[in-house]
């Protein structure tokens, strides 16, 4: 059995009748020409407002991961704002802080009050290179460009940047550009997959990436102070990775692996601040550099001996060999080790 109808009740339902039949039986002409426009005007302004959404919803993440560097993140998120302020509303900026417990993640947090769009995300389930990783995971667009925390990015290349995801929506390509050096004339656009004083790759310069209207084109790796993809195709890195290192290359090889080109568009120009008079803070090791490369050449199909010779001839075999002792018993079956 219904409750009883209210008082209340029955005075609202006996408004939407009158309502209603004053509409359908067209009493008043002039009225309901004026309720249809009513009506129109406020679909129409609901249409627009979507269409006023889709095209003000932010694009692009533009996303670093920092381990007590205050004033490079400041720096370069800075740069963002004042040398590209024709993006701040297509982009979100997200700093990922390696070192929540550190003595700069107060002020990290503090330009959430002052930068637009600015997200502050403290994470140090992992240390190291991999925690890049969850730039990726943690942004809220489609697109996602990670720098590091000392970057500078040459006007205009973050809209054409964004221009080019809007040509290219299901690329899944990892998308790089020109580092341009600190006299801010000489660029270098790739890595040679070259060993070097312990690393994997040398600067090289392609010709064709000195002209910043160029075509992209392919490039076999480059250093990973800058570089964007969809965020639903980025490979990411080995769960085992630890500390410093190793991702030159590798993550290049996973994304071919997969199908997909690693390109360097000359407009996307760089300028990274190498020199660190004061020190860095975090964890740089050749143990864990060694290790990356080991796990990362072996999970993508490259030569690991390359890897171990390299590193023998560098430094002492006995850092080298520990190192290949310690992956081994990672991967023994339990029973082994006992």
């Amino acid at each position: 059995r219904p409750p009883p109808i209210t008082t209340l009740e029955a005075d609202r339902r006996q408004r939407q009748m009158c309502i209603r039949d004053s509409y359908s039986t067209a009493i008043d002409p002039i009225g309901r020409q004026i309720l249809h426009d009513l009506l129109s005007s406020n679909k129409e302004r609901q249409t627009n407002s979507q269409i006023e959404e889709k095209h003000t919803r932010k694009k692009l993440t533009i996303g670093m991961a920092t381990y007590d560097d205050y004033d490079g993140v400041y720096f370069s998120v800075q740069a963002i704002r004042m040398f590209h302020p024709e993006i701040t509303d297509e982009t979100e900026i997200l700093v990922i802080d390696n070192n929540p417990e550190g003595p700069c993640s107060d002020d990290l947090k503090n330009l959430c009050g002052w930068v637009k769009g600015y997200r502050y995300i403290p994470n140090n389930k992992i240390n190291g290179t991999a925690v890049r990783d969850f730039v990726f995971h943690e942004a809220q667009t489609d697109y996602v460009m990670c720098i590091d925390s000392h970057v500078f990015i040459e006007p205009g290349a973050i809209r054409k940047l964004i221009d080019y995801f809007d040509t290219n929506p299901e690329t899944s390509d990892l998308l790089q550009g020109p580092l341009v050096y600190d006299n801010l004339t000489e660029i270098t656009t790739h890595f040679e997959p070259v060993w070097r004083e312990g690393m994997f790759g040398v600067w090289g310069t392609d010709s064709r990436g000195t002209d910043p209207d160029a075509e992209p084109f392919d490039i076999p790796m480059q250093g990973l102070g800058l570089a964007a993809c969809r965020r639903d195709a980025w490979q990411g890195y080995n769960p085992r990775f630890s500390g410093f290192g190793g991702e030159e290359g590798y993550i290049h090889q996973k994304f071919r692996n997969a199908g997909a080109r690693t390109l360097c568009l000359p407009f996307l120009r760089w300028l990274h601040r190498f020199a660190r008079p004061m020190g860095t803070q975090y964890k740089n090791v050749w143990e864990d550099r060694i290790r990356n490369y080991l796990i990362g050449f072996e999970e993508v199909g490259l030569d690991t001996d390359e890897v171990l010779e390299h590193f023998r001839s560098h430094l002492s075999p006995d850092i080298v060999n520990n190192v290949v002792d310690t992956l081994d018993l990672e991967t023994r079956p339990i029973a082994e080790k006992d």
